[in-house]
């Protein structure tokens, strides 16, 4: 949260929590500042603190919230980075919700200094745990457009979050998705229009820190209009400074302003911020501490990407990269390989003055005001008690799921062919997947209509689907009166694209020059249509989860409203805020 000018040497925020902490069991809520106490911490730890304990602080690592025994050597490693090394923080990738719990606690036991927990809940907790509550992605919640539903979003994300130990998300996402070929970005983020981003991120952001959640602002300067994926190479944005401050930087300069605690940079090469040629940002100088520091006023915490990402591992050595992110002037650097070289090659850059003492402090000294901000600095431990009383409890569940409701969005309706009529009509349902292993992705939506016409034709293909086989399939389904195709492209890191299979975008173009007509559902990216404009009917739903699949369903049927409107502008077809109102059925009509 953003200092007060007047208070330049304490931080003050007011942090709300629900959750009966051991710290705090006897109080449904309790306000957390950083006032006297926590200042004196911060100040006698660091007074203590040797180098390689100051340089751990700002070195975190990736850990899993799954099942393992105790004594294998996977948790030894751990134990050794927190002991031995020093490290000041942990990363959750995946897990359980008991297992988080009594791992983290188990971790925390084992560091002198509390460790900052942290996970990238950008669409709530259950984004990497599994049992919390699941919520749609962020151009989900652009397409519904409300600050409501993003500050909901963010509260019950930081209530489940701080239940489980973690403490802080990498969330909002906040870059622009002005690019419709974008392949990391795309449902990630609230949209195009640098305005909405920016409204929605700030209700997010504070309906996580009044719940006790440290937010995130990522990825800066901003990853929307890149045709690379980050993890796989480094991408250029070639835009000038003045399109920069109205589109990319626009959402970060209000989401400093709105006392986000955190921001991400991104591992993209800006030539009108830094010229250095193929320079990433993350390692820039002029971007981290001219720009986002003296420029913008940001004074939280700034933490890399991930530094095992292809952007900088395909450029430079994992040690030179560390230093040049800490010269920058990055507070925290996140899953550096090789970790433990890593650490030694800051500790040796320091000890031969090639970096200031004073530039490790100056990040020390914020991830110790974090720590105590958040109360580490008394009580570091979670309570496994409170995990059944919070997480995914019923009235988190039911909010979620009316923010899927509310984002399902119509795009076009030719004829009324949507809501389906209660007699059923001869109809053929097809799955096509393009992501490998996911040849039954659609099998919830499937079965959601099976319930309704139990004679339905269904066919599943993935992308090693042979081109015969789709084709059999599509001939058969001409026999019915009615055609839906569910169409799956997971966003994922490393993928390196989320548009479509090209023999599922033949199969779908043969289908709509035909008949029967033919309705699409977009369990993924919004701009599938630009491949098959003629479609009679579209429906996004902007994710692939059962929750979607079940309220797509839904949809179809007229069992529910359809209000979403889009957040993107689908090139040549559909303008921004496009969206069909199509009212439950029996309602209105």
């Amino acid at each position: 949260m953003k200092r007060n000018k007047a208070s330049s040497v304490h931080i003050i925020m007011i942090l709300v929590s629900h959750i009966a902490f051991s710290s705090y069991a006897n109080t449904d809520q309790r306000r957390l500042y950083f006032g006297h106490e926590e200042s004196a911490w911060v100040k006698n730890t660091m007074a203590t603190m040797t180098l390689e304990e100051k340089i751990g602080q700002m070195v975190t690592c990736r850990y899993s919230g799954y099942f393992v025994n105790i004594d294998s050597e996977y948790v030894k490693q751990i134990e050794s980075l927190i002991m031995e090394r020093k490290i000041g923080g942990l990363i959750l990738f995946g897990g359980d919700v008991l297992e988080t719990a009594y791992l983290t606690n188990t971790f925390q036991n084992k560091s002198k200094i509390p460790l900052l927990i942290a996970s990238d809940f950008e669409r709530g907790a259950a984004n990497q745990i599994e049992g919390a509550t699941l919520f749609p992605p962020l151009m989900a919640i652009g397409a519904i457009g409300s600050e409501e539903a993003a500050y909901s979003m963010g509260r019950i994300t930081a209530l489940e979050g701080r239940a489980m130990g973690i403490h802080m998300t990498y969330a909002p996402v906040v870059d622009v998705n002005i690019n419709p070929e974008n392949p990391i970005i795309n449902v990630r983020s609230f949209g195009e229009d640098p305005e909405r981003v920016s409204r929605l991120a700030k209700a997010f952001i504070k309906g996580c820190q009044e719940y006790g959640l440290i937010a995130t602002a990522k990825h800066f300067p901003g990853h929307g209009d890149t045709e690379l994926d980050s993890h796989l190479e480094l991408p250029t944005v070639k835009a000038d400074r003045k399109r920069l401050d109205q589109v990319e930087l626009y959402p970060f300069k209000k989401a400093v302003e709105a006392g986000v605690q955190a921001i991400m940079t991104t591992h993209i090469y800006f030539p009108s911020l830094d010229s250095t040629p193929n320079l990433p940002a993350t390692l820039s100088p002029q971007i981290i501490t001219e720009l986002l520091r003296n420029e913008f006023g940001f004074k939280g915490l700034i933490v890399t990407d991930a530094m095992d990402m292809g952007g900088v591992t395909n450029l430079y050595s994992p040690e030179e990269s560390a230093k040049k992110a800490v010269q920058a002037g990055v507070d925290m650097v996140l899953i550096p390989p090789e970790v433990e070289q890593v650490i030694e090659a800051l500790i040796q850059a320091v000890s031969s003055g090639v970096i200031q003492e004073a530039r490790i402090d100056a990040s020390v000294k914020r991830i110790l005001e974090v720590k105590a901000m958040l109360g580490l600095h008394k009580n570091k431990l979670v309570e496994a008690g409170v995990l059944k009383k919070v997480i995914s409890s019923p009235e988190h569940s039911v909010e979620a799921m009316r923010l899927f409701e509310n984002s399902m969005t119509l795009v076009k309706n030719e004829k009324n062919i949507l809501p389906l009529p209660e007699t059923p009509p001869k109809l053929a349902v097809f799955s096509l997947s393009s992501d490998p292993g996911e040849f039954f992705a659609g099998r919830v939506f499937i079965s959601g209509i099976e319930e309704r016409y139990p004679e339905i034709m269904s066919f599943y293909a993935d992308c090693y689907t042979g081109e015969d086989y789709i084709r059999e399939g599509l001939e058969k389904a001409r026999e019915a009166d009615l055609i839906i195709i569910a169409l799956f492209s997971r966003r994922r890191a490393w993928k390196g694209t989320v548009d479509l299979e090209p023999r599922h975008i033949q199969a779908v173009q043969e289908t709509v020059k035909g008949s029967p007509p033919v309705i699409v559902v977009s369990f993924g990216s919004p701009y599938f249509i630009r491949h098959f404009p003629e479609v009679n009917a579209y429906l996004c739903a902007f994710q692939e989860s059962p929750q979607a699949q079940k309220t797509a369903v839904k949809a179809l049927f007229g069992d529910i409203e359809l209000r979403g409107k889009l957040p993107v502008t689908l090139p040549g077809l559909f303008p921004l805020d496009h969206g069909l109102v199509l009212p439950k059925k029996g309602e209105n009509q």
